[in-house]
């Protein structure tokens, strides 16, 4: 039995996984927002996870950032409260066996281009909208990690092509302005529409909002779209991936991926744009299902 852990800014989920790769068990809570706290919700999960299910299992981790490898601190995570933490060697100890991790945006990207929606393809671009913004890179089904581990982290890139009014930018956890993350993570998204409105609310409300012909809501949707659009416009003009597969909760958002991919010729340098905007095929648990697939074999060979 494999399981899967996915430490989410707002969520930590587990899964099991039996050899041929079908979901047992099925568990989430709330991430609290201390280390130890973390520690200890993550350990709980996987205890009952292997409770119900009855079995020993291998556990890769997902995280919001990377373990080094030389020094077993996690770093570049939005979840600061994980940073400069030895979260793989304090797991370890606690659930007495071996722990791999990995990023989360690495696991999301890696079960997409395994079956999901980028499967087939040989290089997927899994993008990573939610609390923070990640992205991973899968070429010929293995994960591009990258010299410094950051392969994919185009959320801390400045979003491309700003305009007047946009220069220069919201602040980011990281230090700097003007970071894609900071235009386009859920509440990024939400606290420009209400910059700009004078309201306070959710993601959903305001695509409903949108639909209902709401000029406040349609301009902040129209600007996301667009933002979205020229942040991917500059990883296809760097990366050229045959596709790009949406994740995290902003994904959700009725018709993001056919905007976004009707407006990426605009920005793109070419002629054509034949790399597709996908809506991720596994949800919202795609990345945990990545983490569990960390470990090729199962311990307890089921």
């Amino acid at each position: 039995m494999r399981i899967g852990v996915d430490l989410g800014g707002t969520k930590i989920e587990a899964i099991a996984l039996g050899g041929g790769g079908e979901v047992l068990v099925r568990q989430r809570v709330a991430t609290p927002p201390s280390y130890e706290a973390t520690l200890d919700a993550i350990v709980r999960l996987v205890r009952d996870v292997e409770q119900e299910v009855g079995a020993r299992g291998s556990v890769g981790i997902g995280v919001p950032g990377v373990v080094v490898p030389a020094t077993g601190l996690v770093k570049n995570a939005n979840s600061t409260w994980l940073i400069g933490q030895p979260l793989e060697r304090d797991l370890s100890r606690l659930l007495d066996r071996p722990i791999r991790t990995m990023n989360d945006a690495n696991c999301f990207a890696l079960s997409e281009a395994a079956d999901g929606a980028g499967a087939g393809a040989s290089v997927v671009f899994g993008v990573i909208l939610g609390t923070g913004v990640g992205g991973g890179i899968v070429i010929d089904g293995r994960c591009l990690v990258g010299a410094n581990l950051i392969a994919g982290e185009w959320g801390h890139n400045p979003l491309p092509w700003m305009t007047a009014d946009e220069f220069p930018g919201p602040p980011c956890y990281c230090g700097k302005v003007g970071c894609i993350e900071s235009f386009l993570s859920g509440p990024a998204f939400e606290r420009d529409h209400s910059r700009r409105s004078g309201r306070q609310e959710a993601s959903r409300d305001i695509v409903i909002a949108a639909s209902r012909g709401d000029e406040h809501a349609s301009r902040s949707l129209s600007l996301y779209h667009d933002r979205l659009a020229r942040a991917l416009a500059s990883v296809v003009n760097l990366l050229d991936p045959d596709v790009v597969v949406l994740g995290g909760g902003m994904s959700n958002l009725a018709g993001l991926s056919e905007a976004v991919a009707a407006l990426l010729t605009t920005y793109v340098f070419s002629d054509s744009v034949t790399t597709r905007v996908v809506m991720n095929a596994h949800g919202d648990s795609s990345g945990v299902r990545g983490a569990a697939w960390l470990w090729p074999t199962s311990p307890s060979g089921t």
